[in-house]
């Protein structure tokens, strides 16, 4: 699965390929004049996912570094122009419609978590961004906690939209963004029908578009 967020989130199939690219015929097209009109390619093998650049003429980069050919792996950020996007593997059905024997067509690594059932992982393969994305995604209710050395704390979602958070002396929608920041630690969800009463009137999409307002200019 691919994020660029604020847009939802790319599955990839298993067999196949996703042409990235500046031009809206690609099936991931990026804006940007930096980007090559057919600038890279990821093709799927079964479990495995290699990304190819396409002759672009500002090249292809993973985690910072240019790449012609590169197997992805959960967390890696492939850089394009100004656009980032990160690989995620995610098991179960993440939008919660669909049947098991589907399953085969979209990436799986992790536990999306289904009635009942607890999600958490590594903020450095599955970031704040891309876990409010695949919650959203399944409309769950629960609480999300973060344990990250810049941002601590927990955020409540009622099928899938954030309605409070905490974190440190923050509260609220600054509590949010705050936790959105995080880019390395742990993270776990927790699906409980309680909360707290709402602070958050916002989509996870308007989170995701104010915290890259403010990362671009220079607060985050």
């Amino acid at each position: 699965m691919l994020f660029i967020p604020p847009r939802p989130p790319v599955k990839l199939a298993a067999k196949g390929s996703v042409i990235l690219g500046r031009s809206r015929s690609c099936d991931l097209p990026l804006p940007g004049a930096d980007a090559s009109r057919r600038h890279a390619e990821i093709l799927g093998s079964g479990q495995q996912f290699r990304l190819r650049d396409l002759g672009s003429t500002n090249g292809t980069f993973v985690n910072g570094e240019r790449v012609q050919q590169h197997e992805l792996h959960p967390g890696d950020r492939i850089q394009i122009g100004g656009s980032t996007i990160t690989f995620c593997r995610v098991e179960a059905d993440v939008d919660g419609g669909g049947e098991a024997n589907e399953a085969k067509t979209v990436i799986f690594e992790r536990p999306v978590p289904s009635e009942g059932e607890a999600f958490h992982g590594a903020l450095a393969e599955i970031p704040p961004y891309a876990v409010l994305q695949i919650l959203e995604m399944g409309r769950k209710t629960g609480v999300l906690e973060i344990d990250a050395e810049v941002a601590s704390g927990r955020l409540w979602l009622r099928d899938g939209a954030p309605i409070h958070a905490e974190a440190k002396d923050q509260l609220g929608f600054d509590a949010a963004l705050a936790l959105v920041g995080a880019t390395s630690g742990r993270f776990a969800f927790t699906p409980q029908l309680e909360s707290p009463d709402p602070t958050i009137d916002a989509s996870v999409t308007q989170l995701l578009l104010e915290s890259a307002r403010l990362l671009d200019e220079g607060y985050a």
